[in-house]
């Protein structure tokens, strides 16, 4: 199991972020002494305290933001609840849970917060797709989403016909896991736009394209973001990925630098991606 690199130190970005501008994906990890690692993780991250990140936030110009339980702490969520209570009404979270999971426990975590809850193929620790039909019954009463974080892009084309049936909304994290390399016109993507066209449940993150791309510049993941952007402004969101943990070698990416490069992407639907679409969703 590997260690993970630290976030760099936050820096202003060129670009003046809109009021209430919302980072719909961060994660805040630690500290370990207080809460441990999850054992059978897939990674060992550094710690990212929520003071950390708050730095973050006010050095950026983000005013809200959504924690969503780090894969490397596995079902113990007392992380992300306690940063989500820390920070406030101006804080919303995403919590991983085994789908026993009585109502009752999921109902205490609403009101302290927290607005769904995430279902990985990729990391260990966490619950996978098995668990979808029952957590989406149990969670439509309270009004969550669920966040879907996918292993490969390619299991999207199974796996739609499942989302298109959901009773609650479903988000696609990291634009679906479709490298830029993929492009435009792999069946994967074409699937996510698909289901972003003909659904209103269906949503998309735009988020740690530094993963995705194959090219310094990020221009092909660019195409990916500039397609679900055009295709349905109104189901986009956009988040930082901070502390951008499965990173292991250099070089981390500069947050200033992708609020820049996704305020170029985004345009004119700036304010609607980072402000109106999160708080439709999150209930902010």
């Amino acid at each position: 199991m590997r260690d993970c690199l630290s976030p760099l130190p936050p820096r202003r970005p060129a670009t003046a972020l809109p009021e209430g501008a919302v980072d719909t994906h961060c994660h805040v990890i630690g500290p370990v002494t207080q809460y441990p690692l999850a054992e059978g993780r897939t990674y060992t991250p550094q710690d990212a305290p929520v003071s950390d990140y708050l730095k973050l936030r006010r050095t950026l110009g983000i005013d809200r933001s959504v924690i969503v339980q780090p894969g490397a702490h596995g079902f113990d969520n007392r992380v992300t609840v306690d940063a989500v209570t820390k920070i406030g009404e101006t804080a919303r979270g995403i919590v991983v849970v085994p789908p026993e999971t009585p109502l009752e426990t999921l109902s205490e975590m609403n009101d302290n917060g927290i607005r769904g809850l995430r279902l990985s193929t990729l990391l260990r620790g966490g619950s996978g797709m098995e668990g979808l039909p029952d957590l989406a019954r149990k969670i439509e009463p309270l009004g969550w989403h669920i966040l879907f974080h996918l292993k490969e892009a390619n299991e999207l084309v199974d796996l739609a016909p499942l989302l298109r049936d959901c009773p609650v909304p479903v988000v696609l994290d990291h634009i679906a896991r479709t490298r830029g390399s993929d492009g435009v016109d792999s069946a994967h993507f074409r699937a996510l736009i698909n289901l972003l066209e003909t659904t209103d449940h269906c949503w998309t993150k735009v988020c740690s394209w530094y993963r995705l791309s194959n090219s310094a510049d990020h221009s092909d993941v660019a195409k990916l973001a500039q397609k679900v952007i055009a295709a349905r402004p109104d189901r986009v969101l956009w988040g930082s990925n901070w502390p951008h943990p499965l990173l292991f070698e250099p070089p981390m990416p500069d947050d200033a630098d992708l609020v820049d490069e996704f305020a170029e992407w985004a345009g004119p639907e700036l304010t609607r991606i980072l402000v109106n679409n999160p708080v439709r969703l999150y209930g902010f």
